[in-house]
């Protein structure tokens, strides 16, 4: 009986998910100080100013992730400040 509700579960967890989740791949990364025991670091930002604001009041800081590529296709051009 046990095995049977384990293979169903498994069956009926497998078609719900449907594909496996992926790594996702952004160009901000926060780092967190952990002092002596280390500290964590969160690569999920898509922009420089989402990734300040998360650092803000917990401490840390944002630099860009080294591992970023980016998606495949044409990529809008960055705007410039008017001078």
């Amino acid at each position: 009986m046990r095995l049977l509700l384990f293979v169903s579960a498994t069956l009926l967890g497998t078609v719900m998910i449907g594909t496996r989740a992926q790594a996702q791949n952004y160009p901000w990364c926060a780092l967190y100080g952990g002092g002596a025991t280390g500290g964590a670091q969160n690569c999920g930002f898509s922009t420089y100013g989402q990734c300040m604001a998360t650092v803000s009041g917990i401490g840390g800081f944002c630099q860009l992730n080294t591992l970023y590529v980016p998606p495949a296709g044409p990529h809008p051009q960055a705007r410039r400040k008017p001078s």
